[in-house]
Formats: structure tokens, C-alpha cells, sequence
């Protein structure tokens, strides 16, 4: 109880160190959030998403979820996704997953886990895509990090699906979509080295709803 109740004094000490640097921080806070960002990340603890970007309050519009996923059904992310592009006009979604990430590591290691066995699927069927290159990886820490970092993609490829972003795409060009993972054993954020923009059109012509013609 004791280290429950400290996190008031936390916050009390937060909101005095805010004020003492700007006084009118919550004022101007408060009036509305014009994020640049969208940050889609998983729901580990150790990986707050604007600490580690660096960024203030109401710089990153947030969604996390075990594992970073972009689900097609989960009408959460989907409803995070449409505000994000349509009433806040986002630029940049990013794709942030993380090494270590226990997600991923029970997709590598099928077990049954109840309730977490419907969401993991989707990171099964993310092996099963990559499964030869995957398999071909005979170090397992190194097959461990590159299904995070496929993962990553792919979830990227799911958000170019949404109608939401391909319609805003036709519109303006935006927002553009980049795949991160996080390191944490050095605390440093990674581009992934892929062309999405390329990777995007090679597959266009089976996701692309037309929706420019609208």
C-alpha cells in the first residue's frame, strides 16, 4: 500500500517540477493535443513511448497492446487509427516493437497460453509468412530479434491496409508509416532498414481499396 500511495506524492512532485519550469504548462495542456505522432507500441512496461522519443506531453498520440500488434478486428486499434488521421491529422505513424518482447518470444515457443492464444495467432502467422528465413537462422538469439523486427513490418503492412489511411494517403501523401524497434539493453531506437514505401506497392494491387476514387 505504501508504494501504491507514493505514486500521489509522485505525481504532486511531477505536476510542481511542470509548473516550476512553465506555469502555464497544464493551462496550455489543456486546451487541445496536436500531436505529430503516432506511436503504436507493445504494453511492456520498461518501453514508455514518449521517454524514450524524447518527446513532451501531447507531442505522441499513444496506442499499446501486447506485442505491437495491428489487428484487422480489434476495432480498439482501428477507432485509435481513424481519430488519429482523420480528426488529429497525424503525419508520422511509427511501428515501435522491442527486443525481448515476451510476445514474440511465445510465438517462438507455442504453448497453450488461454486467453492470449487468439492474440499470439497473429504473431504465429507472422513466422508462418517468414518461416524460411526464419528457420534458417540456426543462432536463436538472432531468430528471436529478427521476428521482432519482421513482426514490425508487417504490422506496418496492416496499417497501409485501413481504408482510414488510404484514403487520407490519396489525399495528402500522409501520414507516412516507418517500423522501429527498441533495444533494451542500450536504450537506443532503431529505423529498421527496409524500403516500405517499395514493399508497400509490391502488394498494392491485392490490398489497395480504390478508395481514392471516392
Amino acid at each position: 500500500m505504501e508504494s501504491y500511495l507514493k505514486i500521489f506524492e509522485n505525481n504532486k512532485a511531477w505536476v510542481r517540477s511542470k509548473l516550476a519550469a512553465d506555469e502555464h504548462f497544464f493551462e496550455k495542456l489543456a486546451r487541445d493535443q496536436r500531436p505529430h505522432y503516432l506511436y503504436i507500441g507493445c504494453s511492456d512496461s520498461r518501453v514508455p513511448a514518449n521517454v524514450i522519443m524524447g518527446l513532451d506531453e501531447g507531442e505522441v498520440f499513444v496506442h499499446r497492446n501486447v506485442a505491437n500488434l495491428v489487428v484487422g478486428a480489434d476495432n480498439n486499434i482501428n477507432a485509435v487509427i481513424q481519430y488519429a488521421v482523420e480528426f488529429l491529422e497525424i503525419q508520422h505513424i511509427i511501428v515501435c516493437g522491442h527486443y525481448g518482447c515476451g510476445g514474440v518470444k511465445a510465438a517462438l515457443h507455442p504453448t497453450d497460453m488461454g486467453q492470449l492464444n487468439s492474440w499470439l495467432q497473429n504473431l504465429r502467422d507472422v513466422y508462418r509468412i517468414h518461416q524460411h528465413e526464419l528457420d534458417a537462422i540456426s543462432d536463436s538469439h538472432l531468430k528471436f530479434d529478427r521476428l521482432v523486427e519482421l513482426n514490425v513490418i508487417e504490422q506496418c503492412v496492416n496499417i497501409a491496409k485501413i481504408d482510414h489511411v488510404q484514403r487520407k494517403w490519396y489525399k495528402t501523401g500522409y501520414p507516412m508509416i516507418h517500423a522501429w524497434v527498441y533495444d533494451l539493453h542500450n536504450g537506443l531506437l532503431k529505423e529498421l532498414d527496409v524500403n516500405l514505401e517499395e514493399y508497400f506497392s509490391s502488394i498494392r494491387s491485392i490490398y489497395d481499396l480504390n478508395v481514392g476514387d471516392e
